[in-house]
């Protein structure tokens, strides 16, 4: 599942040494202390499908601690290199940095987290978002008027014709072909202008009880609404979509939870909608407005807006705002072109935020999905699947920790070097390497290590010897 183990390791359960504790701690240590402890308080809750038995191996926090581990270090070898610097110098980076004390078999998590809902994590999302929120951290994705954007997108991370589970949605082609899939709606806030995202905490598409039609990603919407309409409108926040949320029963949902959206919205699915924009273009009573910008492309932006129009034909239709976004250059080509539908009523003043926020949902696309499908989370990687719950809760742990280093990017100054000197996506492809050979304090031991690199400033630990940042330990110096 993780590595490439292919015997079965010798027990490592005899721990030799203690890492020893800091005298100080960066922001980020800070953070990602507070994150893991609010994990350690979700896993508490989980049932052990082992209880009553006995001499059960390993806890239920080493197994599920142990396989956030391989996510947060994106090192699917990470335990088996652990393993390996535990019988060379009695103790590892899963003991120092994640607290497990025995690590793991790949069988033992793959057996006990099948059993594991994916719900029960949803309370670490909410923990790390507040704790945002009270650093005020979360200030710097809002908008106008305080407003937080939150992009809405389906996202496969499961495909095969062989593989599959009971929580499987199932496909059959014209052909007979059967295909077996995992989806789940991924609910993000972003920003414009923004190269950091944060993920909430996800709903998966799959099977409902007492229910014939398979699920779909609206109707996973929909409960995702409903379990969190009141922290959306707490957080002040206008939801944004593609065309398929663009649909009379999911704004109908959102206009009585009194929560603002932005969705993309096509001609060729809204044709009566479009009828009345050609019909009100005709009598030249749309407004409009543009803008020019001044740089070297000279574009132009042409936005035309349209307040209070039904969404479809009939008498039960509810009424939309529509707004238009052409961008051309000096030529005339066009640059770019889109459409919305929103609650937000529009006018001459606001028509171009409200069409930059619209298009802001491509980031989810771009810095969620293609992220985590590409730049090192591998989520569509079969990191085991399981008969129950083991799919989902591993591509929920993988998306946990993408928000960890989404988070600790915005408060940890070690990070944000790494990040500019390495990029983001080589920062734990130089951690995996390191954590396989030199055992770290903690992680803030770890970051303050690469960071000085750059500036050899520190020589490396002698083999065998666990690498503690003096900035952290030694009284007499400041490290802030």
């Amino acid at each position: 599942m993780f590595g490439m183990n292919l015997t079965e390791p010798k027990d490592c359960r005899t721990s030799q040494k203690k890492p020893m504790e800091p005298l100080r701690k960066t922001a980020g240590q800070i953070l990602f202390d507070y994150g893991l402890g609010s994990l350690n308080r979700a896993i508490g809750g989980f049932t052990d499908p082992r209880a009553g038995r006995h001499n059960i191996k390993y806890s239920m926090q080493e197994i599920s601690l142990g396989a956030f581990s391989v996510f947060f270090m994106r090192n699917s070898s990470f335990l088996e290199a652990q393993r390996y610097l535990e019988s060379v110098q009695g103790i590892n980076n899963l003991r120092c940095m994640f607290g497990v004390e025995n690590i793991p078999t790949d069988n033992h998590i793959r057996s006990i987290l099948d059993n594991i809902d994916p719900i029960c994590l949803e309370p670490v999302f909410n923990d790390i978002l507040e704790y945002l929120i009270r650093d005020q951290k979360i200030d710097n994705f809002k908008v106008k008027d305080d407003r937080l954007l939150i992009a809405l997108d389906g996202t496969q991370y499961h495909s095969s014709h062989k593989i599959c589970c009971d929580k499987c949605s199932v496909a059959k082609s014209s052909t007979g072909t059967i295909t077996y899939s995992h989806t789940a709606v991924l609910p993000v806030i972003v920003k414009p202008g923004s190269s950091i995202v944060l993920s909430l905490f996800p709903e998966f598409v799959t099977p409902q009880d007492g229910k014939e039609k398979q699920d779909c990603e609206i109707e996973a919407s929909k409960r995702l609404i409903a379990r969190n309409a009141a922290k959306y409108r707490e957080l002040n926040s206008i939801l944004l979509g593609d065309d398929l949320y663009c649909c009379q029963p999911f704004c109908q949902l959102l206009l009585r939870e009194k929560i603002d959206f932005i969705f993309t919205c096509k001609s060729t699915s809204h044709k009566i909608l479009f009828e009345h924009i050609d019909a009100l273009a005709e009598q030249e009573s749309i407004e409009h407005t543009e803008t020019k910008q001044k740089d070297k492309n000279k574009t132009t932006t042409h936005y035309r807006f349209v307040n209070h129009l039904p969404i479809r034909g009939g008498a039960d239709a509810i009424y939309i705002n529509w707004c238009e976004v052409t961008t051309t250059d000096p030529s005339g080509k066009v640059l770019y072109h889109n459409s919305f539908a929103t609650s937000l009523l529009l006018s001459k003043e606001n028509v171009a935020s409200v069409c930059e926020y619209g298009r802001s949902r491509w980031k989810i696309e771009n810095e969620n999905n293609n992220t985590l499908k590409n730049l090192g989370y591998n989520l569509e990687h079969n990191f085991g699947h399981g008969q129950q719950y083991l799919a989902s809760m591993l591509a929920t742990l993988n998306i946990l920790a993408f928000l960890f280093h989404s988070s600790m990017e915005l408060v940890d100054k070690d990070f944000q070097v790494l990040v500019t000197k390495l990029k983001r996506s080589k920062v734990f492809q130089h951690s995996a390497i390191l954590t396989c050979y030199i055992c770290f304090g903690g992680l803030q031991d770890l970051f303050r290590f690469m960071t000085d690199s750059f500036e050899e400033l520190n020589p490396p630990p002698q083999v065998g010897e666990v690498f503690y940042h003096p900035d952290f330990y030694s009284p007499n110096i400041d490290s802030s």
